[in-house]
């Protein structure tokens, strides 16, 4: 069976009631953008209820290919049908007033982020939302106490052993509590929480199964269950049930392990019923992303900056795109406008750390992607952004340390592997430079820079391996590759390596393209040159003749050259005598 948008409604409006009462507000925040982005019929409502939403579908239409059921009311079914459980709401305890107000204190406490005191308040409750909010204020208490012990003894951004000296006990009651079958869905999400950070992965995934199993809408379990799958493997493993929400885990699950176009699919479909969520269009926006369909990216954050002026949430990735593309003018809109809506978000810090960056103001692009760690060391673009502008600023070592910061954080960041890659490379290491730009193009197989640089190594007079080198070009050619760097050197690799047949398939492949982007430049001039000889060289004169022909068209030796060809490949054909070759020396 399917499941009514109007169901989905009245779960997420009671879920974020709960969330809110237990002070898990980016859950609740995240579940009230997703009741925002169930379409209402413009028929039924006036148009102060629909103002978020009038433009909502202009993004869907351009560029969904899934079949859209608007209208229906229905989350479509797939082909392989689907059958929603049906979850009960979360029925909330009966407690006495004195408890109810002893947690309304604890609460106030813990929204001015007194949590050690709000934990205190607790300390003799026994309902679960009182234990629930005790073990997650003192959970929070030592995260802020870690992280002042870090910046006092290493600084903001320095490395530190400092731990979270209340996982130990937080576990050890919840541990308790679990096996007397006194804890409820929140309580689990916590417990899975702390096993996670303690390392104990297996247990933490059984742990937080049962939890958005019994409690489904708590966003923030999702996630924590989303970075313990690290393997397709690991996801399909798990018994989970089969709840609408299942599907928005499966999607953001399928774009971290890089199965982008099954992400997209999966939002696509998704899109059904929530029709006008922000939250889907910025996930298939960075799934594109990574495709490299840079277009389609740009158009989504457009329309997401124009329905959501004051959005920051995934904007950082928007800047990376107007980077890639030197749009100064709207880089340069995006850095004023996220200043003067937040400017102390790392994601903030980052978009302006770029648009210096793109202005070639490198020490002042650092010192804001500084700031944005300094708001957030996990930040994990900001330490490969970072990584790049010592790149650039020929600070080697420093580049190295903030890519290792970054692969610490993310394993699967093909970026800072391919930073360390190039930093290695710099330093005339290409062993070193190497192995890192394999670890990048495992995690990133479609992307040709990666195999090109990959390449580039094997070509270098310490490794000089022109067979793994040309192998690799051909992934690149493969894959896309938009700056045309590959065919190029495939043709020239086999020229030296006197494979001319191969050699002259790759300079004429290479010279197409050139003709149809309408460039010019040394590289059409050397393949015209090797074509011209090898038509010749084959005894294929009239094919010789067009190639030396328009060679005459450039000056320069090349010039000089193709005139000496044509005569010969004339005197081959028995016309040269009467050819009168005057007319090209102009």
């Amino acid at each position: 069976m399917g499941i009514s948008k109007e169901s989905c409604r009245n779960e997420l409006r009671s879920a974020i009631r709960q969330l809110t009462d237990r002070c898990l507000f980016s859950a609740a925040k995240w579940a009230a953008e997703q009741l925002v982005g169930i379409e209402q019929d413009p028929t039924k409502y006036p148009p102060s209820n629909t103002r978020l939403q009038r433009d909502c579908s202009s993004i869907r239409r351009r560029f969904q290919t899934s079949n859209d059921n608007e209208g229906v009311g229905v989350i479509g079914t797939p082909i392989a049908g689907t059958s929603y459980v049906s979850t009960p709401v979360l029925e909330e305890e009966r407690e006495s007033n004195a408890d109810s107000d002893f947690y309304l204190l604890a609460k106030s406490y813990f929204n001015c982020r007194e949590y050690r005191r709000a934990a205190h308040v607790l300390k003799d409750q026994v309902g679960k939302k009182d234990l629930f909010l005790r073990c997650y204020a003192l959970y929070l208490a030592g995260e802020k106490r870690k992280e002042e012990e870090t910046i006092e003894l290493e600084g903001p951004l320095g490395k530190s052993d400092a731990v979270n000296s209340e996982l130990v006990s937080i576990e050890q009651e919840l541990s308790a509590v679990r096996k007397n079958g006194a804890i409820d869905p929140f309580g689990l999400y916590l417990y899975g929480l702390v096993l996670k950070e303690k390392g104990n992965e297996n247990l933490a995934r059984t742990v937080l199964v049962e939890s958005v199993n019994s409690y489904p809408w708590n966003w923030s379990a999702w996630l924590e269950l989303q970075s313990l799958c690290t393997t397709i493997e690991t996801l399909n493993s798990l018994k989970l049930h089969n709840h609408w929400m299942k599907d928005f885990f499966i999607a953001t699950a399928y774009h971290e392990l890089r199965m982008h176009n099954e992400s997209i699919a999966k939002y696509e479909y998704l899109q059904t019923t929530f029709g006008c969520s922000n939250y889907i269009k910025a996930q298939v926006a960075k799934a594109q992303y990574n495709l490299r369909e840079f277009e389609q990216v740009e158009a989504i954050f457009e329309e997401l900056l124009r329905i959501d002026p004051y959005r920051i949430d995934d904007m950082d990735m928007y800047s990376n795109v107007l980077y890639s593309k030197e749009c100064y003018s709207g880089l340069s809109y995006l850095a004023h406008q996220v200043f003067m809506t937040d400017k102390y978000r790392p994601e903030s810090c980052c978009i302006i750390g770029n648009y210096y960056s793109l202005k070639g103001l490198h020490e002042k692009s650092v010192m804001y992607f500084r700031r944005a760690l300094k708001l957030n060391k996990k930040y994990l673009s900001a330490w490969t952004l970072m990584g790049h502008e010592y790149v650039e600023m020929k600070n080697t070592p420093a580049a190295v340390d903030a890519y290792r910061r970054a692969v610490d954080i993310s394993p699967c960041d093909y970026r800072a592997w391919y930073g360390l890659g190039q930093a290695y490379e710099m330093m005339g290491m290409p062993y070193y430079a190497l192995h890192y730009f394999k670890k990048a193009v495992f995690l990133q197989p479609n992307d040709s820079r990666l195999w090109i640089a990959m390449a580039q190594c094997y070509e270098t007079d310490q490794l000089r391996m022109l067979e793994e080198a040309i192998k690799c070009y051909r992934r690149a050619a493969n894959c896309n590759d938009r700056e045309a760097i590959a065919l190029h050197r495939l043709a020239k690799l086999h020229s030296e390596l006197g494979q001319s047949e191969e050699a002259a398939y790759y300079y004429k492949k290479d010279l197409e393209i050139m003709e149809e982007e309408e460039r010019e430049g040394p590289n059409m001039v050397e393949a015209l040159m090797f074509l011209a000889k090898y038509c010749r060289a084959q005894k294929r004169f009239e094919e010789a003749e067009v190639y030396c022909t328009r060679l005459l068209d450039y000056n320069g030796p090349e010039k000089e050259e193709a005139k000496s060809l044509l005569k010969a490949v004339k005197y081959a054909q028995g016309s040269f005598p009467s050819m009168d070759v005057s007319r090209f020396s102009s």
